[in-house]
């Protein structure tokens, strides 16, 4: 297990360039299984999901090759429909496999997908989806057996707005031979992503980014080329960083059409920036609350993935906020690090904490318990008076790369640590 040791209370200053999006890399590797011939996905980030998800689909048979953030696979070496549990495990995205194996072998098997432990993520309207194009699922011995043999062509309206189930309905219908409608679909930018690749791949696509889809796929899809967008996530996060710091950092492979959202809640919190074409740069700013309430929603509202570093720029912030996820009920427990370190928060239910700034924080020895808190909690630790130790970093490199690495090269005080 490795760690990260910070000495808090150093500016951030200079460039950071963007990762390829986690969200997006971990679909379009699954959705390169679909085709009949190698496809080659660039912008890969250097992240530990990717790590296992590639792991996983050599054992399914795939020939992968990589060659530094450039991946190539071949899927006419395809063997197996039943993804490995173990890796499995490890990975919320394993279950995104699904939709290429059905549509090679008519079957696939699969275990409860792993990742981070915020909350009840059920499968439920990713299987009545998959069970609208005519699949039949039995769970027994832990697993689930999926069985494609009646191949229908459904009008598709999804129970709620779920990017992943989205994106399986994306795949399967770019596999079927007839017209697919999936209404309520969620138009998140990983989701256009994922889209505008089965569209290369041979797939007719009508409505890309919006709520309905209209896909007409093909029985024979060829491979294609994809660059991975940048992580907005990542965007969001470095932009904290820099405004919580009082520092300025110019983050590059900004897309501004994926932040209106962030820097309109940045904005409200006194976070100062420039935007200009492909760079966005936050400027040193006097962090004050002009609004009380913050909350996520789907696309294009807020997204889930920044509340985590959003707390932590509350606590920087004068005045007094309540934050709402609705989705996760254990995304918001991190915060009792927070409050040891001295952050004022009341958790007024699972989904909603009220937090009064701005405070300081002292230093503490704090583990990172999912992906979105461990990075959180390293924020905090930026800012913290003292020393401040990190654990379980693990966690945090399942979607941030070499984060230590690019932090440092920001300015702060932070140290990998192997045990």
């Amino acid at each position: 297990m490795a760690k990260l040791i910070i000495n808090g209370g150093n500016k951030l200053e200079g460039e950071v360039r963007l990762a390829g999006n986690k969200n997006s890399v971990l679909k379009l590797l699954p959705a390169t299984l679909l085709a009949d011939s190698p496809s080659t996905i660039t912008n890969v980030p250097n992240i530990r999901d990717v790590d296992v998800m590639l792991m996983i689909m050599e054992k399914l048979g795939a020939k992968v090759t990589r060659n530094i953030d450039t991946v190539t696979i071949d899927p006419t070496s395809l063997s197996s429909y039943e993804i490995d549990a173990e890796l499995s495990a490890k990975i919320r995205a394993s279950v995104v496999l699904a939709p290429a194996l059905l549509a090679k072998f008519g079957k696939a098997i699969i275990t409860p997908p792993g990742g981070d432990q915020i909350g009840e993520r059920l499968l439920d309207t990713h299987f009545n989806m998959m069970r609208d194009f005519g699949v039949e699922i039995e769970r027994k011995d832990g697993r689930f057996f999926l069985d494609w043999k009646e191949k229908k062509t459904p009008n598709i309206f999804l129970e709620e707005v779920s990017v992943t189930a989205t994106e399986m309905g994306i795949m399967m219908a770019a596999a079927s031979q007839g017209e697919v409608i999936i209404e309520d679909a969620a138009c998140e930018p990983h989701v256009r992503d994922l889209s505008n690749f089965v569209a290369k791949m041979g797939a007719d696509f009508q409505g890309m980014g919006s709520n309905t889809l209209r896909i007409t796929g093909k029985k024979n899809l060829n491979g294609a080329e994809q660059r991975v967008m940048a992580d907005y996530i990542e965007g969001g996060t470095f932009a904290i960083a820099s405004a919580i710091t009082g520092g300025k950092v110019k983050i590059m492979d900004f897309e501004p059409e994926n932040y209106k959202m962030i820097l309109e809640y940045l904005g409200a919190m006194g976070v100062k920036h420039e935007a200009k074409n492909d760079e966005l740069i936050i400027l040193p700013s006097n962090l004050r609350a002009s609004r009380r309430k913050f909350q996520t929603r789907p696309w294009p509202g807020f997204p889930t993935d920044l509340m985590s570093p959003f707390i932590v720029l509350a606590t920087q912030t004068e005045g007094t906020v309540l934050c709402h996820d609705w989705m996760y009920e254990w995304r918001m427990f991190f915060v009792d690090d927070l409050i040891s370190m001295g952050a004022n928060i009341f958790i007024a239910d699972p989904h909603r904490v009220i937090i009064n700034g701005k405070t300081k924080l002292m230093a503490d020895i704090l583990f990172s318990k999912d992906l979105r808190a461990g990075i959180s909690l390293i924020l905090a630790a930026l800012v913290a008076e003292g020393k401040s130790v990190v654990e379980n970093i693990e966690m945090v490199e399942r979607g941030y790369q070499n984060i230590d690495s690019r932090l440092t090269s920001l300015g702060a005080d932070v140290t990998r640590v192997d045990d």
